[in-house]
C-alpha cells in the first residue's frame, strides 16, 4: 500500500505540474494557440518544463547531497523552504521568458497563477506544512476550470478523471507522508483558488 502510495506521489508530484497544465490547456483550449505555430509552442513545453521540473529537481539534488536537505523528499517542513524559494526564482524567470512569446493573455495567466500558489505555499511553509502536492493538482484543476469558463471550448465531464487522480493523489499523501488531512484539503483549495482566479480575472504582471 505504501509502495502503490509513494509511486503516485512520484507520478502526480508538483513538478510536473506546470508543464501538464501547459499541455492540457492548449490541447483543449485551442484558441490559445492558433497564432502559435507547432515549433514556438514545442519550444515552450521545453522551457517550461526545464525550468520549472529539471533545473529545481537537479537544485534538490545538490542540496542533499550537500546535506542541507535529508533526502529529495523533504518530509521536515523546515528543509522545504530552500528548494522552494529556488524553486520560485525559476518560476519568476520562467514567466519573463515566456512573456517574450506572443501568448493570449490567457496562457499568461495560467502561468502567473501557478507562480502565486508557490509563493502562497512558501509563507505558509514558514509557520505550518501544507501538502505542495495536493496544492500542485488543486492548480491545475482550478486553472483547466477557469479556462472552461472563459472559453466553454470543452465538457465539463473531461475534468472528472482529474477531480478522480486528485482524490487519489490526497489519500497517497496520507498514506505516504505525516501530512493530516487538513494539510491535504487546503493545499487543495488554496491551488485551486489562486489559480482560477488569475484566470478568470486575467490577472497578467
Amino acid at each position: 500500500m505504501r509502495l502503490t502510495a509513494r509511486i503516485i506521489s512520484v507520478l502526480l508530484h508538483p513538478l510536473w505540474m506546470p508543464l501538464l497544465s501547459f499541455v492540457l490547456a492548449f490541447e483543449l483550449v485551442p484558441d490559445l494557440g492558433y497564432f502559435m505555430p507547432p515549433q514556438a509552442l514545442w519550444f515552450n513545453y521545453l522551457v517550461i518544463g526545464v525550468m520549472t521540473a529539471v533545473f529545481p529537481l537537479i537544485g534538490a539534488l545538490i542540496m542533499a547531497r550537500g546535506r542541507r536537505i535529508d533526502g529529495i523528499t523533504m518530509n521536515d517542513r523546515r528543509e522545504r523552504i530552500s528548494p522552494m524559494i529556488s524553486a520560485l526564482m525559476y518560476y519568476c524567470l520562467t514567466y519573463w521568458l515566456i512573456r517574450k512569446y506572443p501568448h493570449h493573455p490567457s496562457t499568461l495567466s495560467l502561468f502567473l497563477g501557478g507562480t502565486v500558489v508557490l509563493l502562497c505555499t512558501l509563507v505558509i511553509t514558514f509557520k505550518w506544512k501544507i501538502s505542495l502536492h495536493m496544492a500542485g493538482i488543486g492548480g491545475l484543476i482550478g486553472g483547466l476550470s477557469g479556462l472552461l469558463l472563459l472559453f466553454g471550448s470543452f465538457s465539463i465531464l473531461l475534468l472528472v478523471p482529474l477531480i478522480i487522480l486528485a482524490g487519489v493523489l490526497g489519500t497517497a499523501r496520507l498514506v505516504d507522508s505525516d501530512h493530516t488531512p487538513a494539510q491535504v484539503y487546503v493545499g487543495a483549495l488554496l491551488g485551486f483558488i489562486c489559480v482560477f482566479a488569475t484566470v478568470v480575472t486575467g490577472s497578467v504582471i
